[in-house]
């Protein structure tokens, strides 16, 4: 019984393959024998039926003319691309990639504001005491009251910035930029060190982001602590990290039994 919707399961093989291309290795040999027909099967036209080991796919194709082998190698020596769960777990790896990746920048943007506020802050101040005697010369003469008070409130609060405060939190955003992208680099290439770096980053960061919610609740904190935590239980359990569910094992190769087993061409 199909517990998910169909149109909420897709065919990540046939994703791949959208992207990369076919993998048919039926199509790269100068001939194929009987015992190849679960790869490829040649038809009465001069052309060729191949498989794709990725997604299963039979593509008509013409023969080769220029062949990388005469005849396919064993079964246990062709190299599999990856399927099933293997696949869709490095497409969940490499959405954290892309998630760490816009957190990096996102801190190396802060970082780089704290820093320009730390060096320049004497000039800084000098233009927030200028646009502040503007608002105050025009009090009174500006309809929208309110927001000039939001402006001028931010714009004073400038003014009691410490230096060595601002070059601790432009360092300490740096300092968050860089484990983040080496997070987003390692879960990129699939390093199982960045799955560990990742998940105590992680686990670092949600006790804060429970205080932040104690304190006010917004729609982007609550997001933001959904992620992560999401992000955390899938690395632990999914990549068994830390002893969970055994610790690091061998996956079933549940895609190699798939080529072992004889698959008969589409006919007609």
């Amino acid at each position: 019984m199909r517990l998910v919707p169909k149109f909420l399961h897709p065919d990540l093989e046939t994703f791949a393959c959208s992207f990369k291309g076919h993998t048919v290795p039926a199509a790269e040999v100068a001939r194929l024998r009987p015992e190849d027909e679960g790869l490829g099967m040649e038809l009465q036209s001069g052309e060729r039926l191949v498989r794709c080991v990725r997604c299963d796919a039979w593509i008509r194709m013409p023969c080769p003319r220029a062949a990388a082998r005469d005849v396919l190698p064993p079964l246990i020596e062709i190299e599999v691309p990856r399927r099933g769960r293997a696949l869709r777990d490095v497409i969940v790896l490499r959405l954290i990639a892309v998630d760490r990746a816009l957190h990096s920048l996102v801190f190396a943007l802060i970082a780089a504001a704290l820093l320009f506020l730390d060096v320049n802050l004497d000039f800084v101040r000098a233009q927030v005491q200028g646009v502040l005697r503007l608002l105050e010369a025009g009090e009174g003469q500006v309809q929208a009251q309110a927001a000039q008070g939001f402006l001028s409130g931010t714009l004073r609060s400038v003014l009691h910035l410490q230096k060595h405060a601002l070059l601790v939190l432009g360092l300490t955003a740096l300092a968050y930029c860089i484990v983040e992208g080496v997070e987003a680099v390692g879960l990129w290439l699939e390093k199982r060190w960045a799955e560990y770096l990742t998940a105590l980053a992680t686990a670092g960061l949600l006790p804060f982001e429970i205080h932040e919610l104690l304190d006010r609740i917004t729609v982007l904190r609550l997001g933001a602590f959904i992620v992560n935590l999401a992000i955390l239980g899938w690395l632990v359990w999914v990549k068994r990290l830390f002893g969970v569910r055994g610790g690091p094992s061998e996956a079933d190769d549940l895609d190699r039994e798939a080529l072992l087993t004889r698959r008969e061409a589409p006919t007609g």
